[in-house]
């Protein structure tokens, strides 16, 4: 139900317009002065607003700039019996909505609410994808309080600030890379500029001339219009290419001349179009030894090696771990409704010791799959996948096995029913072989189990 305040000093009308408005459904609240227009709109998030411009001691037009000062997303009408084309052109530059003039008729006043409405509906959807593009582009997203991540995150402020033209990002598969990228765009000046990614990997060399350059009509048989490239269409904003070390070598010759002389040529053109986009490479690979194997072109790796990004694996950075697994077990919660509250203590100690080949995309994916499962409050280590628990036994059988008490310390008490739980589930409830797993005797087993409540 929306939300509309009525701002006027008219009894009459303000009484007629509530009793239509809450005919048709709307939530009506009534002030007669601005004072009391102040009090309301700072207790109150109000859809519209229906305001009176001859008002006592604060005009209608003051009042309007502190409304949407207050709440830019408020829709204001206004409304009044001395109309001018002076105080309506004033009213719309400081934000009104449209501007009506008294008398006028109910259903005249319902058509304008109703397009306010309307108008109000899509403000409302346009700022929430414009927070929710924010948040995805930002500093924030960027999970993790190690020192290599604050360092990372240093970096992308004075790149942002710079807005440098080139940037290399480096590091395994799935340490988040393309998240870097978006950060580095959505700092700077060029956050309401596209951001446009391509894996140079994933397109064929046939094709990926023209995704990147673009052709004009004719170019090749099935070129039947012009088309402009990925470079053109990231003007004023990021291309992120992706995997750029995989780029054959013709297109890194014709991506070097771009970076030089920021100008993009189509395929079967003979203009070449000034274009102002920021570049963002990454790679896995390591490109030193690429150009040293005659694979990558020397001139264009120093060239995109300007401000070079590295983030490190995940298995050098497990402080990080932790963080990032308390973010991915709250967006899962709120993806698959559920109210999980973090691993069991061994299933903590299990995913700290492992080394996460996969990096960040492999330990969101054994998160996700054991929310899909898991059924307790606790994300136990029958819900982790068969090579982390393998990884964690032979580091007990090598010995090296050790538990760390964490910061905020650990209930001992906690970790013994967790352990008892473990064993209980290994040997399907075979009292003895549970014992003989945790070396301890069977009368000893028993006695955790009644104090744990696995045995009545």
């Amino acid at each position: 139900m929306n939300k509309v305040l009525i701002v006027d000093d008219e009894k009459l009308i303000c009484d007629m317009l509530k009793t239509e408005l809450e005919k048709n459904n709307y939530d009506v609240t009534v002030v007669n002065n601005s004072k009391d227009a102040i009090k309301a709109i700072e207790y109150t998030q109000f859809d519209i607003v229906l305001l009176d411009l001859m008002l006592p001691k604060i005009t209608g037009l003051d009042l309007l700039a502190l409304i949407k000062e207050k709440s830019p997303d408020t829709v204001v009408i206004i409304i009044t019996a001395y109309g001018s084309a002076e105080s309506a052109v004033k009213a719309m530059k400081l934000g009104a909505f449209d501007y009506i003039n008294k008398p006028f008729s109910m259903d005249e006043m319902l058509v304008v609410i109703k397009k306010a409405e309307e108008y109000s509906r899509k403000l409302k959807e346009i700022n929430y994808y414009k927070k929710e593009r924010e948040k995805k582009y930002s500093l924030d997203a960027i999970v993790g309080s190690s020192k290599a991540i604050k360092e990372i995150k240093e970096l992308i402020t004075r790149v942002a600030e710079a807005d440098v033209k080139v940037v290399l990002i480096e590091g395994e598969s799935g340490v988040g890379k393309e998240l870097i990228a978006k950060a580095i765009h959505g700092s700077g000046k060029r956050a309401e500029g596209p951001f446009i990614a391509i894996n140079c990997a994933s397109v064929p060399e046939t094709l990926l001339e023209s995704e990147l350059f673009g052709y004009e009509k004719g170019a090749f048989t099935d070129a039947k219009s012009t088309k402009q490239g990925l470079i053109e269409l990231a003007d004023g904003g990021s291309l992120f290419l992706d995997e750029i070390g995989d780029m054959p070598m013709t297109i890194q010759a014709k991506m070097l001349r771009f970076l030089e002389e920021r100008k993009v040529r189509r395929v079967g053109g003979l203009t070449d179009i000034p274009v102002d986009v920021q570049i963002i490479a990454a790679t896995n690979k390591i490109l030193k030894k690429l150009v040293q194997e005659g694979k990558f072109r020397e001139d264009l790796y120093y060239r995109i090696k300007v401000v070079p990004i590295y983030i490190p694996p995940l298995r050098e950075r497990r402080e990080d771990i932790v963080e990032l697994a308390n973010y991915f077990i709250k967006y899962f919660n709120s993806e698959f409704k559920k109210n999980v509250k973090g691993f069991s203590p061994i299933a903590m100690k299990m995913i700290m010791q492992y080394d996460w080949p996969g990096n960040i995309r492999e330990l969101r994916n054994v998160i996700e799959r054991a929310m899909i499962f898991e059924d307790e409050e606790m994300i136990m280590v029958e819900r982790l996948p068969a090579e982390i628990i393998a990884s964690s036994n032979r580091s007990m059988a090598s010995g090296s096995f050790e538990i760390r008490i964490p910061q905020e310390g650990i209930d001992i008490e906690e970790v013994e029913k967790e352990l008892i739980r473990q064993a209980l589930t290994i040997a399907k409830g075979n009292q003895s072989k549970a014992a003989r797993l945790l070396n301890i005797g069977v009368d000893a087993m028993r006695y955790r189990m009644k104090k744990f409540g696995f045995l009545k």
